[in-house]
């Protein structure tokens, strides 16, 4: 006999509404970071090319003579009806350090942001943030963060700038179509 059915009615009742509970709350609880304000739209780009309503972006490598000497490149191309400023920062999930790689600044269409590689291996995340006028970027109040765990695996690596350029070009028309890049 299972332990249900040696439980008298009402017993089987309670337990029944309070796993029904448990599972409610369960599935309705936010994921969201506590501090995040709700206006936040905080995103994991996992890809080495991203699009979402008023912008897009797509990574590159750009190979130097030296590891030291390879850059990360971020093209970044927003509509300026919906986000006027971007910034960057990098920040070590573990440590708590953080840099500021790009302070808030006019994007104005569209901006080629460099990192050096090796800048990933100490601060590993990178935000991408995105405000939509001068007092949210004053107030330090994005409307978008797009954040990365790394130099996404997919990023390709070239040798000289103009081809590069152009793969980044080509990745971001893809992703704004909704192909993958």
């Amino acid at each position: 006999m299972s332990l249900a059915a040696r439980l008298p009615r009402a017993g089987r009742v309670s337990v029944l509404i309070a796993a029904a509970c448990m599972l409610i709350v369960a599935l309705g609880m936010p994921v969201a970071r506590a501090e995040t304000p709700s206006h936040l739209l905080e995103v994991h780009g996992s890809t080495d090319a991203f699009a979402a309503p008023g912008v897009a972006l797509a990574w590159g490598v750009l190979r130097g003579s030296s590891e030291t000497a390879s850059a990360v490149i971020i093209r970044v191309v927003a509509d300026p009806d919906a986000y006027r400023f971007v910034s960057m920062t990098a920040s070590n999930p573990f440590s708590g350090r953080t840099d500021t790689l790009l302070p808030a600044t006019a994007i104005g269409g569209a901006a080629d942001l460099r990192v050096a590689r090796g800048r990933f291996a100490e601060l590993p995340r990178t935000e991408l943030r995105f405000f939509t006028d001068e007092a949210s970027m004053r107030a330090d109040a994005p409307a978008l963060v797009v954040f990365y765990l790394g130099v996404p695996d997919t990023t390709p690596e070239f040798a000289d700038a103009s081809t590069l350029s152009s793969d980044v070009d080509v990745r971001i028309t893809r992703v704004r179509k909704g192909r993958s890049p």
